[in-house]
């Protein structure tokens, strides 16, 4: 029994530091390949979210600002009547 016993304790602790090795690996690989994207990434010049969001802000206040003044524009022609807006 007592062998047994020594042995099932030598089998856990081989395995658990199988697993740690493995987990430790994993680690090192996933590491790796977040640094290959990331360079890769950046050889294609892709922009950052952060860049992303304040440029799409921009456009959407942009479109929106465009949209006010061709209201605008449609008010003051309809204000002016047909024969002023047609030069």
């Amino acid at each position: 029994m007592q062998i047994d016993s020594r042995l099932l304790d030598d089998l856990a602790r081989l395995f658990g530091g199988a697993m740690g090795t493995a987990q430790g690996a994993r680690h090192e690989v996933e590491a790796l390949f977040r640094r290959q994207v990331e360079r890769a990434l950046s050889a294609m010049e892709v922009v950052g979210r952060d860049e992303f969001e304040a440029v799409k802000a921009m456009a959407v206040k942009a479109r929106t600002e465009q949209e006010a003044l061709q209201e605008r524009l449609t008010r003051l022609e309809a204000a002016l009547g047909p024969e002023k807006t047609q030069s």
